[in-house]
């Protein structure tokens, strides 16, 4: 059971053939699951945008239903990008809902933030999230929870693993980050970690021209969509409601 925002979804890993358009780590380990053990069921309730409180509002109670054994979760991502949060308020919320996942007998997996340090303008939310991240890390001792620790995921500090808007991993980011939750989740698994495009280095002119376009086609409407009230994610629904099985594709 996958439950979160974007992240989880799937987003950057682009694939038109499901739903959503988006494969991503958790559809990733899902079918390595499966592959080892036709037992396994697999659930994703993860919608773009949603920020924490919606998460917990609107996926616990169907994810329960379910009566699962092993949950993901990941949320707080969109409420630090905000221009105000209250971070011990947002990590209490969170473990509350962790708890009730724990309460029902199921294990956790609990996820970090990104370390966003070298990324412009996003950047600027790098103490807020270290904030969030020790907290996170004390809440998942408290309530017996799997970690996985995102932000010293270091291969990640190269671009050529994040999609062209920088807030969301490309399929290669997905792939790693499906092979650490493996690891953390004890399991064996066959997927073969991408080769990377080798990338010519960028002069000072270049790249100062490379961070306006980003800026100009991502970074301005993303808060455009927030002054307007906006989410990537309204009128979706969860990609994979039910539970279901899937198998791995290559």
């Amino acid at each position: 059971m996958a439950l979160g925002d974007s992240f989880t979804e799937g987003v950057g890993d682009w694939d038109a053939s499901r739903p959503n358009g988006v494969r991503g780590w958790a559809d990733r380990v899902a079918e390595q699951l499966s592959a080892a053990d036709a037992g396994w069921g697999y659930a994703n309730l993860a919608i773009r945008g949603r920020k924490l409180h919606q998460v917990l509002a609107e996926q616990i109670e169907p994810a329960l239903a379910m009566e699962p054994t092993l949950v993901t979760i990941y949320a707080g991502g969109n409420d630090i990008l905000r221009p105000k949060v209250d971070i011990d308020a947002l990590v209490a919320a969170y473990g509350d809902g962790v708890a009730r996942l724990r309460a029902s007998g199921a294990a956790v997996l609990v996820f970090t933030g990104f370390d966003s340090g070298s990324a412009p303008l996003i950047g600027a939310t790098r103490g807020r999230t270290a904030i969030y991240n020790e907290l996170v890390r004390e809440m998942a001792e408290d309530q017996g929870a799997e970690l996985v620790d995102y932000w010293r995921m270091r291969q990640l500090q190269d671009e050529r693993y994040w999609d062209l808007d920088r807030l969301h991993m490309s399929a290669a980011g997905h792939i790693l980050v499906a092979k650490k939750v493996l690891e953390v989740l004890r399991s064996a698994d066959t997927i073969d970690l991408p080769e990377l495009e080798t990338q010519a280095a960028r002069g000072r002119l270049e790249q100062l021209r490379h961070d306006a376009r980003w800026a100009r086609e991502y970074f301005g409407p993303w808060i455009g969509r927030r002054l307007r009230g906006v989410s990537s994610g309204d009128g979706m629904s969860p990609k994979y409601p039910r539970l279901g099985s899937l198998q791995p594709v290559g």
